[in-house]
């Protein structure tokens, strides 16, 4: 009975023990419930809050660690680790705050929401979830009345099989994974874009319109979680960013 339990899915769409400890933990850890230094429960705590062997406790606490949530200490059990310091010049841009810091109401449209197959033919998607099933969102950010950007959305299942179950024409994919799905690494691309027609049609400007596009990849350890890509107006979007020398090395 043990032994099914650890394996085995919970219903259709629903995570494995072992998924749902993890995210039971992620998320004391995510609201800051169990802060830097806490001790998360021993082994064998775990074991007997969630009736299952040893084995599968210790595949999570083992991913855990390799995500960097929480640090292992020999004899003395497992910690929230501290965050790591990092020098990132450009911070993830929380789009319904900087258009209410304007001022203006915020909005949010799905568009579309398709699950299937990752594409072995576009190498970025692939990468993401090689072999595996992908959560498919395009949706639009509104100011006021205005378009302010779109965004097209791939989430790895096999990383965050819970998305599936979530309303996402309720609530924008990027606000529910910084509440739900810790993330360890990101990186940014961008780039200037001239709007093509349908485009254009949807963030309601003039074919050929300046854009900026910032794709971007986050990780949990080794887990691939999402890939995105968000074209702003270029008449309503300025990228900023503030450091220091410090972060500068070389003088540049």
């Amino acid at each position: 009975m043990e032994g099914a339990a650890d394996g085995e899915a919970e219903g259709k769409g629903a995570p494995t023990l072992n998924r749902r400890i993890r995210a039971d933990i992620e998320a004391k850890i995510l609201s800051g419930e169990w802060g830097p230094g806490h001790r998360i429960p021993y082994e064998h705590e775990l074991m007997a809050q969630y009736g299952c062997a040893r084995m599968t406790v210790n595949k999570v606490v083992s991913e855990l660690a390799a995500a960097g949530l929480i640090e292992r200490r020999r004899r003395a059990g497992s910690f929230v680790a501290a965050p790591r310091i990092q020098s990132a010049i450009l911070q993830i841009p929380d789009i319904e705050a900087e258009v209410t810091a304007r001022g203006e109401a915020y909005r949010y449209e799905l568009l579309r929401q398709e699950r299937r197959p990752a594409a072995r033919s576009v190498p970025a998607e692939w990468a993401l979830a090689p072999r595996g099933r992908v959560l498919e969102i395009e949706c639009r950010h509104m100011a006021g009345s205005r378009p302010f950007a779109l965004e097209h959305r791939l989430i790895n299942l096999s990383a965050v099989p819970e998305a599936e179950a979530v309303d996402f024409a309720r609530q924008a994919p990027s606000s529910w994974l910084v509440g739900h799905v810790p993330w360890t690494a990101a990186e940014h691309k961008i780039a200037a874009v001239n709007a093509l027609p349908e485009m254009a049609k949807r963030l309601d400007i003039p074919d050929g319109s300046a854009c900026l596009e910032l794709v971007r990849r986050t990780w949990r350890g080794d887990e691939n979680i999402t890939l995105v890509r968000q074209t702003f107006r270029g008449d309503l979007f300025d990228l900023v960013a503030r450091f220091t020398p410090a972060q500068t090395p070389n003088g540049g």
